[in-house]
């Protein structure tokens, strides 16, 4: 909405005098509308009044910047972080929290009412995050010799180093900002990164360029649980073993906290690690954590829900969905390291996992056995391939389908499997909304949406946990 507003013009930019900002895009921007054009205002809440410039002009849209708040929003709070607006993490922190909530409820709602098309019988109210700062248990950081520079560091005439060790600038591949404190993880977490980061630059140890692909220090990820452990991962992409042993025991001596401390070589161009050999230099191979009543063991390379505490809300949500008989039969596509299978496992007469990461199946076995849980059993391989007649044969026909696939949401094939196979019911798991509700508008050929709830795991950010009932339509 426009309110007097009047539109300068020139070749390059298009700048609006006045704002009113209706609503929140799923990207977390305001949303107005410009002689029916829908402009995106960066940073902007329902209820501002703003004159913003132009940014990005296409056909149906528009991306601007406020230049000048002139009516604050009561939705709107004083970011807590410096690094606000510059790094790519917490681009909501300008929101009051129980806004951001409110907020997720309505893009769950949007993304099933737009893109899924299908009746939900029953939507529950958000399950918001009690701990809204410091809850990840994971971060992954990245060197640059290339780090973002403030304004003032680029005005300046005093020769400064450009070593980065932080989170990426949104839009910008190869700018990192350098973090002194995040409020994401913990504070050991920021100690650790501050000092490696130091003690880097010290030893003349080359930061990664990532336009010209060299360098020895690469990525560095650090991972804790609710039980007070640590664990470092570093991955160098040069096998230097003087200076890899020279930061090794550096970290050793001077962190006796860290209970797993490993590293990886990646010569590839791409940061993903999955395949590669990690070598544990001091503690355990991998760390625990607990959720409930179950153990789990974790290794630098197995996927873990990266909020402990708000894990097991989400898991509590799936067990009461799932409303388990003694007798049923739970697949779990998708398994990972067995977290809700194994969470699940007393409920039920069987689990049987599917995961395609060898040593998240690894895991799963283990952390079933750490349990005594001896009711699951997890399979090695792609849910396409592995999700068939045959294997349903032999390991029985499942009651119970959970599924929590990645973000891209299943492959038409694994729908396809599903729908043959006629699950009684399923249990969708999704931290995407919008592939979930596309999903699910091709499952509803044989499937009720019965109920489904928002879970927010990523406080300040714009991202969401939904979990959803389906059951098989009466043929």
């Amino acid at each position: 909405m426009v309110k007097k507003n009047k539109m300068a013009r020139s070749k390059k930019q298009i700048v609006y005098d006045r704002l009113v900002i209706e609503k929140i895009s799923s990207e977390g921007a305001g949303i107005t509308y410009v002689n029916d054009k829908v402009v995106f205002v960066d940073r902007a809440v329902p209820g501002d009044e703003c004159s913003a410039t132009v940014y990005q002009k296409r056909k149906n849209f528009e991306k601007a910047k406020i230049d000048e708040l002139f009516v604050k929003s009561d939705m709107r709070q004083d970011p807590f972080c410096r690094y606000y607006g510059i790094c790519g993490g917490c681009k909501l922190q300008h929101l009051k929290y129980e806004e951001q909530a409110r907020y997720k409820q309505q893009s769950v709602y949007d993304a099933f009412e737009r893109v899924a098309k299908v009746e939900v019988k029953e939507i529950f109210p958000i399950l918001a995050c009690e701990q809204t700062r410091h809850y990840r248990n994971k971060m992954e950081y990245t060197f640059s010799n290339r780090r973002w520079l403030s304004q003032e560091e680029v005005d300046s005439d005093v020769k400064m180093s450009r070593n980065g060790l932080g989170l990426h600038v949104p839009g910008g591949f190869s700018k990192v900002v350098t973090l002194e404190e995040c409020f994401l993880p913990n504070e050991v977490s920021d100690r650790i990164r501050n000092f490696t980061k130091a003690f880097c630059t010290e030893n003349k140890m080359k930061f990664y360029d990532l336009l010209e692909q060299n360098g020895l220090m690469r990525n560095l990820v650090i991972r804790t649980t609710t039980t007070g452990e640590v664990m470092v991962l570093v991955i160098f992409f040069e096998n230097d073993e003087e200076k890899i042993n020279l930061l090794m025991n550096e970290l050793t001596d001077s962190f006796p906290e860290i209970t797993s401390l490993n590293y990886i070589i990646n010569e590839k161009r791409n940061d993903s690690y999955p395949e590669l050999d990690v070598v544990n230099v001091a503690g355990k191979p991998y760390m625990i954590e607990v959720l409930g009543d179950y153990k789990f063991k974790i290794r630098p390379k197995s996927f873990f829900q990266t909020n402990s505490l708000q894990a097991k809300n989400l898991y509590d949500v799936v067990k009461d969905f799932a409303d388990l008989k003694k007798t049923d039969v739970v697949y779990d596509l998708y398994s990972g390291v067995g977290s809700i299978g194994l969470y699940l496992s007393g409920e039920c007469k069987k689990i049987v996992g599917i995961e395609i990461v060898d040593q998240a199946v690894e895991d799963a076995i283990e952390n079933a056995a750490l349990n005594n849980v001896k009711n699951a059993a997890f399979h090695l391989g792609d849910v396409n391939d592995l999700l068939n007649e045959d294997f349903i044969a032999e390991h029985g026909k499942p009651t119970v389908l959970v599924t929590d696939p990645p973000r891209a949401g299943m492959h038409p094939d694994v729908i396809k499997a599903i729908l043959e196979a006629a699950v009684p019911k399923m249990v969708y798991i999704s931290c995407n909304p919008g592939t979930q509700a596309r999903d699910i508008n091709l499952l509803s050929e044989k499937y009720n949406v019965e109920k489904i709830r928002p879970v927010d795991m990523f406080p300040q950010t714009t991202h969401i946990e939904n979990v959803a009932l389906l059951t098989i339509k009466n043929s």
